[in-house]
């Protein structure tokens, strides 16, 4: 009996240990706080950004998903979200299913800091100052020449916008202001 357990339970861990893990939850700090950009002002910062049917564009800090899905929907682009908080990846995720947009949209669970944007024609951003500036010599050393930049309300120090769009109401009150950066 005793042999018989011995077994039974070698067999277990062996089993076990070659059960595939799930990956480890991404590292990094978080660089903005959660807080939804209007529908309106993302339709603003794709046409800003003259985002085209088939290119592809990364949202970093993609929060609840709403410019990566407008992007796939109305633009018929390759959308691509990249955010830290694993709440927020489920309830996009969910929504990129529900609308059947698998195919041109996802969300990445991970680290912006950590990502390849190499292939980016359009990259939006909603960071406070001091993340954009973490985040520009990524950019700087990734992206190709061309590739277009969109901020929203904030900077990114030390880049020289080619054009700054001032919207004084978005239709709940409160005012933006959209830069785009061409590199």
């Amino acid at each position: 009996m005793f042999l018989r357990l011995l077994i039974i339970s070698a067999l277990c861990s062996i089993v076990f240990a070659q059960t595939p893990q799930e990956p480890a939850p991404p590292t990094g700090e978080k660089l903005a706080p959660y807080y939804p950009t209007p529908e309106t002002i993302v339709d603003r910062m794709l046409e800003l950004g003259e985002l085209k049917a088939g290119e592809k564009m990364f949202d970093l800090g993609s929060g609840d998903g709403r410019i990566v899905i407008m992007a796939a929907r109305k633009y018929h682009a390759e959308a691509v979200g990249v955010e830290l908080d694993n709440d927020l990846v489920i309830q996009s995720t969910a929504k990129i299913r529900e609308l059947g947009l698998q195919k041109t949209a996802k969300i990445i669970y991970g680290d912006i800091l950590k990502q390849n944007y190499s292939s980016a024609n359009l990259i939006t951003i909603y960071l406070l100052p001091d993340s954009n500036i973490l985040v520009r010599p990524i950019l700087e050393s990734q992206l190709k020449k061309g590739t277009r930049i969109v901020a929203h309300d904030f900077e990114v120090g030390g880049w020289t916008p080619v054009k700054t769009v001032t919207i004084p109401d978005d239709g709940e009150g409160r005012s933006h202001t959209l830069f785009l950066y061409i590199r």
